[in-house]
């Protein structure tokens, strides 16, 4: 999609400073400290929000899901996402679904996706949203270790279930989203004839599960993050603080489905307060160009991409041309973004990106907002409802300019945004919640005016071009190619992409170095795991820095 030609008296007017008083805070302090949580005993995301705006503005456009050819797109209201979600809650039931049963979702960026998760809420189901890049491997690993009994695909993607499905004995049920095929429950000849009213729906507590994300870790496979139904209400801060969102915006948070990045960007927070969210199923590599015309056509107000996604915006000459008339405030996170990505953005579009921070464990912790100076490359401080620190490792504030851990307060008042638990895992549990705190693993210091600096994981997790990777799962595919004796993954800077996975290997006997090496071992990676984790750079070795107990040194790699 092609650069409109822009509108500039609209150009002018967004070029201007945002007013602090049209923010959703006009006072960052006064805020902060009046803040208090209210949360009920039974929640329900579907029933009090979804169900509740359909009630108040039935016909009002709750979502725009945009093609792959970028020029088709669906919208659909409050209500439509009401009677869609109370069929897919009644399919579930009809396939024996209890509360507290797992519904493993594996779909792109379709309105599909939306109607399986709030359906699945409804249900008392707990779903796990998973990146249609998963492997068999993943979906093998994914589907034993949650116990998920229901899997949710397209046609596309349903192979890969089929290969694992006789590996996972939890699995009793598999449905097909546009199409049919043997040995799989048609999605949409379901969903035709499911009542779109719910009989005698089961109430859940806010404190019931509801969601669980995999999350990548260093020394171990994924861990499973299990969330409540009160971790959307705490997404509320996420929404109306970070991202300054209110009724009327259109909010396009670039996400794939698998990842918590949606749960921050296209669904929970941004539905409470009421806004549109935008969604587009991207097929292939990212288009900047794409993407700027998808914010001028469907006139985004409010955006939050990836510091890559901005990179890969700024290099586009057509930047300049484009019409931004009704951009009013853009966001990002992951990791830091340089300076002159942020001037030129702001001279082509009026806006600055703030940044903000948090993890798949929390909603957003730590924000930059509108009614405050900004500190390019500050994280900015905590939102309302978090009391976020930097301590030592027994939970004692370290002085100002000190590097520390961040850590969020679970005493006396636990955010509902946090999760409950790492599912199964007692001794990473015990490690993570102590001293009435929550250690996030994230290492940073605060400056004496309480900005917050992020310095990097503590535990060497690689945040590349937006994702989540754990060293450990590419070495251990990496290993598993004959010509790999050893293997240790990091994280690697890079201009674009801001960091890049990095391999050194020591080479089994035999094998020696090559280009052509080098390729078929990505290759080999790609096809193992999913492919945003391959090594973009491999550095063939004699040995491996090791401690005394022969764990990998990669502190001492990141510095080669």
């Amino acid at each position: 999609m092609k650069s409109a030609k822009p509108n500039m008296e609209n150009l002018e007017k967004t070029r201007k400073e945002p007013n602090p008083a049209r923010s959703n805070m006009e006072n960052y302090e006064k805020t902060y400290s009046s803040f208090k949580w209210a949360v009920p005993e039974f929640y329900n995301f579907g029933f009090d929000t979804i169900d509740k705006w359909a009630e108040k503005a039935p016909g009002k456009t709750a979502l725009i899901s945009v093609d792959s050819d970028c020029v088709n797109h669906k919208k659909h209201s409050f209500k439509d996402l009401k009677e869609q979600s109370n069929r897919f809650a009644n399919v579930l039931l009809s396939l024996g679904i209890k509360k507290g049963d797992r519904v493993l979702l594996m779909l792109p960026r379709i309105p599909e996706w939306y109607f399986c998760v709030i359906g699945s809420i409804k249900a008392g189901a707990i779903f796990i949203p998973t990146t249609i890049m998963s492997t068999e491997k993943d979906l093998e690993f994914r589907l034993n270790k949650s116990g998920a009994s229901v899997v949710v695909t397209d046609m596309e993607n349903s192979g890969k279930i089929d290969n694992v499905e006789g590996k996972a004995a939890s699995l009793k049920k598999k449905v097909i989203v546009g199409g049919k095929m043997d040995g799989w429950i048609s999605f949409d000849e379901e969903m035709a004839k499911a009542p779109k009213e719910i009989k005698n729906p089961a109430k859940t507590k806010s404190s019931d599960p509801m969601l669980v994300y995999f999350t990548s870790g260093t020394e171990s496979y994924p861990k499973m993050v299990l969330h409540e139904q009160k971790y959307a209400l705490g997404h509320e801060v996420t929404a109306r603080f970070a991202q300054d969102l209110r009724e009327g915006d259109v909010h396009w948070t670039i996400a794939d489905t698998g990842w918590a990045k949606t749960a921050w960007g296209k669904l929970f927070g941004q539905w409470i307060v009421g806004c549109t969210v935008l969604q587009f199923n991207q097929k292939g590599k990212f288009d900047a160009d794409t993407a700027l015309g998808i914010i001028q056509r469907f006139n985004v107000t409010t955006f939050c991409a990836p510091p890559t996604v901005y990179r890969m915006m700024i290099l586009k000459e057509g930047l300049k041309g484009c019409n931004f008339g009704n951009l009013r405030h853009c966001m990002s996170a992951g990791e830091p973004l340089n300076p002159e990505v942020i001037k030129v953005w702001k001279e082509a579009t009026g806006t600055t990106i703030h940044d903000f921070y948090g993890q798949t464990e929390t909603i957003c912790l730590i924000s930059n907002y509108l009614c405050m100076p900004i500190r390019h490359g500050s994280m900015g401080k905590p939102t309302p409802g978090h009391i976020v620190d930097i301590v030592d490792e027994e939970g004692n504030p370290v002085p100002v300019e000190k590097e520390g851990l961040i850590a969020v307060k679970t005493e006396p008042v636990r955010p509902p945004g946090l999760f409950r638990e790492y599912w199964q895992d007692k001794e990473k549990n015990e490690s993570v919640f102590r001293k009435g705190w929550y250690f996030t693993g994230d290492k940073a210091y605060k400056d004496k005016d309480g900005y917050f600096w992020f310095v990097g994981r503590a535990d060497d997790v690689i945040k590349a071009s937006g994702y989540r990777i754990g060293p450990f799962e590419v070495e251990s595919v990496l290993i598993e190619h004959p010509a790999v004796a050893e293997a240790a993954v990091v994280g690697h800077p890079d201009p674009v992409r801001g960091t890049v996975v990095k391999a050194f290997i020591i080479l089994a006997p035999g094998f020696k170095g090559s280009d052509k090496l080098t390729e078929e071992i990505q290759n080999f990676v790609k096809k193992q795991t999913a492919p945003y984790k391959y090594p973009r750079i491999i550095e063939y070795v004699e040995e491996l820095p090791k401690t005394i107990s022969g764990k990998i040194r990669r502190a001492e790699l990141r510095k080669r």
